[in-house]
């Protein structure tokens, strides 16, 4: 009997998955003032709970297991309501804050450090097979109701304002917002023309959002 499993194409044993439970509360415990102790983080957030069941969901489907992997994964979807496929690959220390209504697709990748709000779609377009999906880089911040779609990139460190529409690649270190997403801030200065546009086409994104928002209701993306 081994005390071993693969998960994300590494070898994990017993301490690692233990290192996995302390370092995914200890970043909840870091980025959100609310959490106070690790018992609280453990049984009152959904995001934790979600991510924790992934695990077992990824395992299942990488181990030819395809059918428990999303009856599995579809049980803690109804439980957390946040919709994680099984094939989608999660790397250790990502943060899911409040989480009600996050989707993240079959060939999504997130990376170290990433931070998902409640109301993303990290999503496809419904056409494409093979890789279809975004790749979240490491520290990536993907605030409240914005969506990602298809297989474009979120570069390290790179802000996605809530209600954005992200169709294209958004380069390391930068702001964007709007629908669709607009650079804003680079290395954390205002791009002033940018901005210019955006709050001259408001009504113009406004309206663009509404219609995002009533497109998630109607397809989950993955």
């Amino acid at each position: 009997m081994t005390n071993k499993l693969l998960l994300n194409g590494r070898v994990w044993n017993k301490g690692d998955i233990m290192g996995w439970w302390k370092e995914t509360i200890d970043i909840v415990k870091e980025k959100d003032p609310a959490a106070r102790t690790a018992l609280e983080v453990l049984l009152t957030y959904p995001g934790v709970k979600a991510l924790a069941a992934h695990c077992l969901s990824h395992f299942l489907w990488t181990h030819h297991c395809k059918l428990l992997a999303r009856m599995h994964s579809q049980f803690w979807r109804f439980w957390t309501q946040i919709e994680i496929h099984p094939g989608a690959e999660i790397a250790e220390g990502v943060f899911i804050d409040h989480g009600s209504g996050l989707v993240i697709g079959e060939t999504a990748i997130v990376e170290k450090g990433v931070m998902l709000y409640h109301g993303v779609t990290l999503g496809g377009t419904g056409k494409e097979t093979g890789k279809r999906h975004p790749t979240i880089r490491q520290g990536a911040l993907i605030s409240a109701h914005s969506q990602v779609i298809g297989p474009v990139e979120v570069g390290p460190g790179a802000k996605v304002g809530a209600g954005a529409v992200v169709v294209s690649d958004v380069p390391a270190d930068v702001t964007v917002v709007g629908v669709p997403a607009k650079v804003v801030r680079i290395h954390g200065q205002k791009d002033e023309t940018a901005i210019h546009e955006i709050e001259e086409n408001r009504e113009y994104y406004l309206k663009k959002l509404e219609e995002a928002k009533e497109a998630s209701f109607h397809s989950s993306g993955l």
